[in-house]
């Protein structure tokens, strides 16, 4: 993999998700997050999958790494907006990707 990465373990690994920000599904490769604690925040009527770095009981994470353009990225991003932040992780995998987390 060459381009951007990103490790999706919730919305954005839906196609209908992907065709809306991205304007084409993407496919990626099943991988793990280790360290993390998965939960989920509110947003209104909505509640979303977060992950919370360490966190009280971390456990293996399983998504999928997607590789992204810069654009791609952007609109990740914005999609994401202000109840996330992303960081650079390092997967299972060993690869090194881009991930969401609770902001």
């Amino acid at each position: 993999m060459t381009g951007v990465l990103l490790f999706a373990y919730g919305t954005l690994q839906d196609p209908a998700i992907q065709i809306a920000h991205f304007g084409r599904p993407l496919t990626g490769d099943p991988d793990r997050l280790d360290g993390f604690t998965r939960s989920t925040l509110t947003d209104g009527d909505a509640v979303y999958p977060v992950l919370i770095p360490g966190g009280p009981a971390p456990t293996p994470v399983e998504g999928v790494v997607f590789e992204i353009t810069p654009a791609d990225l952007a609109a990740a991003d914005a999609y994401e907006g202000d109840l996330y932040r992303r960081i650079r992780v390092r997967l299972a995998s060993e690869i090194e990707a881009w991930v969401y987390v609770a902001a």
